[in-house]
């Protein structure tokens, strides 16, 4: 298995967690971003829109975190576990990954993409993204472990424990939500967690 990465985004990240709990043995090619190695052709038919991460496996090239997660569990997991073990429980774990690529990517992960990388956003109007999806989990946590299931983790806690662990780097205080922060901390115990590095955080 090699990831195709950079290592300080969160999407990469959440594919090295979910490699990591499921003790896949992995490389990593870290991409010199700046200066374009992500659009290279050799990359792009790999990841055909020039993202990361990508992974290939055993002559599969596969791009986009969240494709990436569902197939490492099809293949090499328990995907009653990591997908779900009901109609309902799947469903909730889809929702979770959409709200993924949706409210975290525009939230948390932007408030971060302004501050660490100078992205041409809107730097406010991210962080208010970020602050209206952390009532809304910190409300949904109050009661309970995981945020699909009632009993484990599943890809939701995967897919949405990076930029909210490092939200803080991109001006978004965790401090209001004390139900999160014990979320992450039952994320990190997990038996073969791996973090992100760490960068300054401002909040």
């Amino acid at each position: 298995m090699t990831l195709y990465r950079n290592p300080k985004s969160g999407h990469c990240h959440r594919v090295e967690l979910m490699l990591a709990l499921l003790d896949i043995p992995y490389e990593t090619i870290d991409l010199d971003m700046a200066n374009g190695a992500h659009k290279a052709p050799e990359y792009l038919r790999i990841s055909p829109l020039g993202q990361v991460p990508a992974i290939k496996d055993n002559g599969v090239a596969l791009s986009d975190s969240n494709a990436i997660l569902t197939y490492l569990v099809e293949r090499y997991g328990d995907t009653t576990i990591w997908r779900g073990a009901d109609p309902l429980e799947k469903a909730e774990v889809q929702r979770w990954l959409s709200i993924a690529a949706g409210e975290i990517a525009s939230g948390p992960c932007a408030a971060r993409l302004v501050t660490l990388f100078d992205a041409d956003l809107d730097h406010e109007a991210a962080k208010a993204r970020a602050h209206a999806l952390f009532a809304v989990m910190e409300a949904h946590l109050n009661d309970r472990d995981w945020l699909a299931s009632t009993h484990h983790p599943t890809l939701a806690d995967i897919a949405g424990y990076s930029y909210i662990a490092h939200a803080p780097e991109g001006g978004v205080s965790l401090s209001p939500y004390p139900s999160i922060r014990a979320w992450l901390t039952r994320i990190e115990a997990l038996p073969g967690f791996v973090g992100m590095a760490r960068s300054p955080e401002l909040a």
